[in-house]
């Protein structure tokens, strides 16, 4: 049987590790990555703020503010503000703007969230050697980014990082959906999901009460403006509540199942040991059922957001 020393060696002319400090990106490790030497291979999320610089993703994510703010403005100075019923403009109002706040943090928490990703360039030899492999153990080096990949990690082409627990890597908030950021993205979509639905709602409601009176009497805007705004947002919240839901849905089918989207497109048989239904739940949630699982606010810290003042840019990622 080959020694430890032995089997470095040859991983070192089959994978071409890299030398000691040679081609390591100490600067750009990465977001949510301590920014330091070859061993610091744990994620510093209270140092970090995680952002990826990638045109498509971030016209997405505008695009979604953008259809959300517009979903509020017609919610409230179309439908509830002209209302005549103060407690159905006060309630409707207050669940609605409360729903679309949840979403909207969500959607924050998500993209500004490091996914789970490995440390660049962290397969160096003194590094590998720390971890005092045993005779016969394989580990697996990816040539993207030239770090040491874990079990159940995938190379985001896009993040240009492995990624731990890689489900998708979504446009529409600009990062990926990992290990780390799958509870942010699953209240996404359930928040996205419920102001749609609630939308459409209230679009039924106020045509509805339209029809039997006069249009001047329902908008404080003219009746042609009115309809084309109402259309307008039902498409929307057609789209929206179709496209959230189904992904809502696959998102907790997978998490219930210990899958991620990838491993069972791949058809990967599972070599972990998997967490079912509720333990997989409360791995991706923390800890037991509570409402705190509804919560995005959970553990943010407004200085870790007033840091990214002093960040610095980082490959295609700003780090701070």
């Amino acid at each position: 049987m080959q020694s430890s020393n032995h089997r470095l060696r040859d991983m070192e002319q089959h994978h071409a590790l890299l030398s000691a400090g040679a081609d390591v990106e100490t600067g750009s490790l990465g977001a949510g990555v301590m920014v330091g030497g070859p061993h610091s291979g744990h994620t510093a999320g209270n140092r970090t703020l995680w952002f990826i610089q990638d045109s498509c993703g971030m016209v997405c994510a505008t695009m979604t503010w953008f259809l959300v703010l517009y979903a509020e403005f017609v919610v409230n100075f179309v439908m509830l503000l002209p209302a005549k019923n103060f407690w159905y403009s006060l309630l409707n109002g207050a669940t609605f703007n409360s729903l679309a706040v949840l979403a909207l943090a969500s959607h924050m928490r998500t993209m500004l969230t490091d996914p789970g990703a490995v440390p660049k360039g962290n397969a160096t030899k003194e590094y590998m050697e720390s971890l005092q492999l045993k005779p016969g153990e394989v580990i697996y080096k990816c040539p993207k980014c030239c770090s040491i990949k874990p079990e159940r990690a995938h190379h985001c082409s896009i993040c240009k990082r492995c990624i731990r627990k890689m489900d998708h890597h979504c446009p529409w908030v600009n990062n990926c959906v990992g290990e780390k950021n799958q509870r942010y993205f699953v209240l996404f979509t359930m928040y996205i999901a419920l102001i749609s639905a609630h939308a459409l709602g209230l679009s039924g409601m106020h045509f509805f009460t339209c029809i039997k009176v006069q249009w001047n009497e329902c908008s404080d805007f003219s009746p042609g403006v009115s309809v084309l705004l109402l259309i307008f947002l039902c498409l929307e919240a057609i789209l929206f509540l179709t496209f959230t839901a189904v992904m809502f849905g696959t998102q907790i089918h997978s998490i219930c199942n210990d899958e991620t989207e990838i491993e069972r497109l791949k058809n990967e048989k599972p070599t972990w040991e998997r967490h079912m239904r509720w333990d997989g739940m409360k791995s991706v949630f923390g800890g037991p059922p509570s409402l705190l699982w509804c919560n995005p606010f959970t553990g943010l810290r407004l200085r870790r957001l007033l840091l990214l003042s002093y960040g610095r840019r980082g490959g295609s990622e700003f780090s701070v």
